[in-house]
């Protein structure tokens, strides 16, 4: 066999999931990702060396003892240098904990919203190669799941800047295997009371260590600053690290001004803060001296790039973002990054990308809510648009015929960024992810509602790409009470759609089709007869994946003679393609050939790619059912190449599953079984649940065709298992068949009747000739 179809990976068992040859030492397969979230080190911290070696002491394993506590939190006021401790520690002994790293930073006292438990564990749970779908919606099953995932596993988990004990404990593993260190400025009592936790508490730097710090800071611009000078600068940053970071710069830049002159300064600064702040304690004062001195040494530009970020939405941001916030170029908005990255006012923790301490972000903040409303406003305005039009941009790149935005078309703001290809698309959707839903919130909230429901509007099709569950709900709801306070009726239909195929790929096919109704009648109001097709083709998509193929063929019926009258080609095509596959699942080959041939010369006409990628599949499950196999192997091998050209993993898991029951009927039931692999990897990746159960069912029919039975039933039994849980009674119906069938090859009779009953009594509600014909498959098993 050669081509792409030929060229699937192959590997021995299911990351994380079914294993197909059950290797002895599943637990470290070099397959199963090693997550390594840590950030990167500090590269010249100092001082501290006492606490870290109580770190040592107390949390790691040594022959002559055992390790104190799993879990370590370490507290002490803001800025003090907590994170920088927490992950330099880490980074030493990393080495320590072979299966990986796991970080996120809770923000618990950022100004916007806190991470909360059930964020932080759907990000673990992904970088621990759980699906998407295969996460629970309810937060003590997803930490049920996360402990299930860490058993028998040593991982290191740091959480930064934890709120409270309620921020953690959903997050804490079962094992003392794996090892948590909790960074917060609460002292955390609860969780050294009830879970034990060893608490490291970071006080103040002494006056040594922190002239040691501003010594070494600026050693390469200031080499004859006195210590008695550097003493008072230490005192006046209350000897908080991150306050003297930013003195030792804002002093480094000016090496020629006495240090004594620099100082008196940076008095006025404190007295100008007593004046216009309420005053809580000294370090906070102290910080917010050190902050201000700097800022007002800033650039006038730079000054404003800084006083807007605190605008920004999300947790990080690009180097184009910061450039539509400020009406800037590109190359503008770097130089004033750099400037800000300079003086410790920002953090650049990628190339084009940054993001600020949670006190500087506070601090931003609180200099923008002293800008001018309409100036502020605009300014959000700008770079909210940026992000729905260089969204619109990638989608049309990534997802080519994804839905366009009325705003997105505007000529209005920055210009959005473009992209080369697929994969720069994809990139930037990845990176923006969590920024994109940010900035859906703040239009919300800053009573921008156009914005609030067109930029969920506009991602859509990636969620559905990659099945981004809890996002995509998040989106939706959002945007629908955004919209109908628009009144845009045309776009309330989209958003209701969107609905009906988050609950159609989450298999809630009920509430799918309830959501595409709701979605026909708007638009049958506002007369949108092509808005009408996409509707009444979603019904039927609902219906075809519940194998209800009378409501699925009336559905698609509508769809296609209503495109015919519009003489829209497009979608013509897309649902006689629709038509094809319910003659297909109903055994009318025939007709399915004819139509599928029709829909393959319109998808070609119209260069529709995607569509003529499934029609390709369809024609090859045509071909293979009735014997044409080298046919149907050079329609399946096109449609996987249109599958990886479009790096599409829903197309090629599902299309893979094709590939391997042809080569089963080309007596290549152990190519197959590899097929399968890839196929099954696929959908626990994008968390396709019910078609993961069917590839498993597929694996438990190529046993069979080796004759391995016992390996076949497994495999029948979890997909059963699967399908019962999802409420799939027809794919449930064929898997107990298949079940049925082994068992008796292994001459287990009795419990072969009890399932061939079961899936006897399923097949009666269904009425098609498919259905029919296995009904009377499985009496005479169970008579047998």
């Amino acid at each position: 066999m050669s081509g792409r179809a030929a060229d699937v990976v192959q590997a021995r068992d299911v990351s994380g999931g079914v294993h197909f040859h059950h290797p002895p030492a599943a637990e470290h397969r070099a397959d199963v990702p090693v997550p390594r979230q840590l950030p990167p080190d500090v590269w010249d911290f100092v001082n501290r060396d006492a606490e870290l070696q109580r770190l040592d002491l107390k949390l790691l394993r040594h022959e002559s003892s055992a390790r104190v506590s799993a879990l370590c939190v370490i507290v002490g006021t803001a800025g003090v240098g907590k994170t920088a401790f927490a992950l330099h520690w880490a980074h030493k002994v990393q080495h320590e904990f072979p299966d990986g790293q796991l970080y996120v930073n809770l923000r618990g006292y950022d100004p916007g919203s806190p991470v909360t438990p059930h964020q932080a564990l759907e990000r673990f749970l992904r970088a621990l190669d759980v699906p998407a779908s295969a996460i629970p919606r309810e937060l003590e099953d997803r930490a049920t799941l996360f402990r299930s995932r860490l058993a028998g596993r040593r991982i290191l988990v740091v959480l930064d800047n934890a709120s409270g004990p309620g921020q953690v404990r959903p997050l804490l593993p079962g094992t003392s295997d794996c090892l948590v260190l909790v960074t917060s400025r609460s002292r955390l009592s609860g969780l050294v009371a009830r879970d034990g936790a060893y608490r490291l508490t970071l006080n103040l730097l002494d006056e040594a260590e922190a002239t040691t710090l501003l010594r070494k800071a600026s050693a390469d611009y200031r080499s004859t600053d006195s210590a008695t000078d550097l003493a008072e600068l230490s005192r006046l940053c209350a000897r908080l690290p991150l306050a003297l970071r930013i003195a030792a710069e804002r002093a480094a830049s000016q090496p020629t001004i006495p240090l004594r002159e620099l100082i008196a300064r940076l008095r006025d600064e404190s007295e100008l803060w007593d004046a216009l702040t309420a005053s809580h304690d000294d370090e906070s004062d102290a910080v917010r001296s050190v902050f201000a001195w700097s800022y007002r040494g800033l650039t006038a530009g730079a000054h404003r790039l800084f006083r807007l970020l605190g605008l920004h939405p999300g947790p990080e941001f690009s180097t184009h973002a910061a450039a539509a916030l400020v009406e800037a170029t590109v190359g503008e908005a770097r130089r004033l990054l750099d400037e800000l990255v300079g003086t410790h006012l920002l953090e650049q923790i990628a190339r084009d990308r940054y993001q600020f301490h949670d006190l500087l972000r506070a601090y931003a903040l609180d200099e923008a809510r002293h800008e001018d409303p309409d100036t502020a406003g605009a300014a959000l305005r700008r770079l909210l648009l940026w992000y729905l039009r260089t969204a619109d941009a990638c989608m049309a790149t990534a997802v080519p015929g994804a839905f366009r935005t009325s705003l997105a078309e505007q000529a209005e703001g920055s210009p959005p960024m473009s992209f080369d290809d697929q994969t720069e698309a994809i990139t930037w959707f990845d990176q923006e992810r969590s920024n994109l839903l940010a900035a859906a919130q703040a239009a919300h909230s800053a009573g921008m509602p156009d914005l609030a429901w067109q930029i969920p509007a506009a991602i859509q099709r990636m969620y559905a790409r990659y099945n981004h569950f809890d996002d995509w709900r998040t989106a939706c709801t959002i945007a629908l009470p955004a919209v109908r306070e628009v009144g845009d009726r045309s776009g309330e239909a989209v958003i209701i759609e969107s609905l009906a195929k988050l609950h159609t790929q989450s298999f809630e096919l009920d509430q799918g089709i309830e959501f595409h109704q709701a979605a026909l009648a708007l638009r049958q109001g506002i007369g949108d007869r092509i808005g009408q097709v996409s509707s009444l083709n979603g019904i039927a998509l609902a219906a075809l994946r519940g194998h209800r193929l009378d409501q699925a063929h009336d559905y698609f019926e509508r769809a296609h003679s209503m495109a015919m009258e519009l003489d829209d080609h497009a979608w013509q095509a897309i649902t006689a393609n629709g038509l094809a596959h319910v003659h297909l699942e109903a055994e009318d080959y025939k007709q399915a050939h004819e139509l599928n041939r029709i829909a393959l010369t319109l998808y070609r006409e119209v260069g529709n790619e995607a569509g003529e990628g499934d029609a390709l599949r369809c024609a090859s499950e045509i071909q293979r059912r009735t014997g044409h196999l080298e046919q149907a192997y050079e329609s399946i091998d096109r449609a996987l190449g249109i599958a990886e050209e479009a790096r599409n993993p829903v197309w090629e898991g599902w299309w893979l599953l094709d590939l391997g029951r042809l080569q089963v009927a080309l007596g290549q039931a152990e190519d197959a079984l590899e097929t399968y692999h890839r196929a099954a990897a696929l959908q626990r990746r994008i968390g396709d649940r019910s078609r993961e159960g069917i590839v498993w069912d597929a694996i438990g029919q190529a046993y069979a065709a080796l004759d391995r039975y016992p390996e076949a039933t497994e495999f029948h039994r979890t997909a059963a298992e699967r399908h019962r849980q999802l409420g799939d009674r027809w794919n449930l119906a064929l898997t107990l068949t298949h079940l049925a069938h082994a068992l008796t090859a292994t001459g287990a009779r009795a419990e072969a009747s009890t399932h061939a009953n079961e899936a006897q009594q399923i097949l009666a509600e269904f009425t098609d000739p498919a259905a029919r014909r296995l009904h009377n498959q499985v009496s005479a098993l169970s008579a047998e």
